[in-house]
Parts: structure tokens; sequence; C-alpha cells
């Protein structure tokens, strides 16, 4: 009969903590759900980053008719992509090349998924862009004969699969490669 009861009392003992602790992640999501609701009904309308302004070149032919848009797929880099911005911005600038850098965050916790990042930049680079570059974050071109330009001859890998120091097989297609929004759709 002692038993019976301590058992009892045991029971009953883990089912108010689960009950608590159940309470407990309750009012946690909720608060923090209400929380978000408010920042995001609070927040200012959007307004891109106020990095260097470009419209200086607009009217100046040394800068050629085409302009890039240069697509980062990125996760969890951010101290490479602080680099990489404005190393981007002056690189492209010293060669004249018209551009605009759209850096496409993965938020999720699943496996990165490069192409599906890519497809989203393509559809955020806007009809303002007749070229797009694939760019890793990781890769900074350090020679200036780097070719940037106009893919006119087709797609062009700047990063091939011989330079980059991790990946050195043939059907390789990270690292920086360039083509013309044509080439893209098909």
């Amino acid at each position: 009969r002692f038993l019976w009861k301590k058992c009892t009392v045991l029971k009953l003992f883990v089912l108010c903590m689960v009950l608590a602790l159940g309470s407990l992640l309750w009012l946690q999501l909720s608060c923090s759900a209400d929380l978000n609701q408010d920042m995001l009904a609070n927040r200012p309308p959007y307004q891109p980053c106020p990095l260097e302004r470009q419209t200086s070149h607009v009217d100046d032919s040394s800068w050629g008719p085409h302009k890039m848009a240069v697509i980062v797929p990125f996760r969890e880099r951010f101290e490479e992509l602080l680099v990489f911005v404005p190393y981007m911005h002056a690189f492209l600038n010293k060669k004249k090349i018209r551009h605009k850098i759209l850096v496409v965050n993965q938020v999720d916790h699943f496996r990165f998924n490069r192409a599906s990042l890519i497809n989203v930049g393509y559809m955020e680079s806007g009809n303002d862009t007749d070229y797009i570059a694939m760019h890793d974050v990781d890769l900074l071109p350090q020679n200036e004969a780097l070719d940037y330009g106009f893919p006119e001859e087709g797609p062009f890998h700047v990063a091939s699969p011989e330079l980059h120091p991790l990946y050195h097989y043939k059907t390789y297609v990270g690292g920086i490669l360039l083509l013309t929004k044509k080439h893209y759709k098909m």
C-alpha cells in the first residue's frame, strides 16, 4: 500500500513537470512570435545599402554598354562577405564594368543549395543587366588581367578547375562563371 502511494506521487510529479515545461515552451514561442510581428510592422521601408554611388559612369561611353549582375550564393560566411563586396566593387570599377552585386542568403539549416540561390539571384537581377557572374564569396580576383567583360563567345569560366585550390574535376562549375542571360535561360 505504501509503495502504491509512492508511485502515484511520482507519476503526479512527472505529470506536473511535463505540464510546466510545456507551458513555458508555449509561452516562449507565443511571445517570440508577437515580438517578430511587432518588429516586422515597425521596421522602416526597404532601402538599398548606401554603397558607393555609381552614377558617374552612366553617360561615360568608356564603361561599355553591358551591365553585369554578380550573384553571390551565401551562407554563414559573413567575415568573407565584408571583404568581398567592397573589393569587388573596387575591382570592377577599376576595370570600368557596370555591375551590381546580389548576395543571396540561405537561412535554413538544410544542405547548401547553390543552384537554387543562383536561380533566385537571376530572378532578382532585373532587366537592367544583360549578363551574370556566378561568384563564390571566397574567391577574390587577384590578377588584374582577369576578364570580367561581356562573354560574347558563350559562357566563360574565370576560375577553372585547374586554378581552383579545392576542386580539380572537369565538371566543376563553381568558382566564377560568366554567362549571358540568354545562355542562362537555355
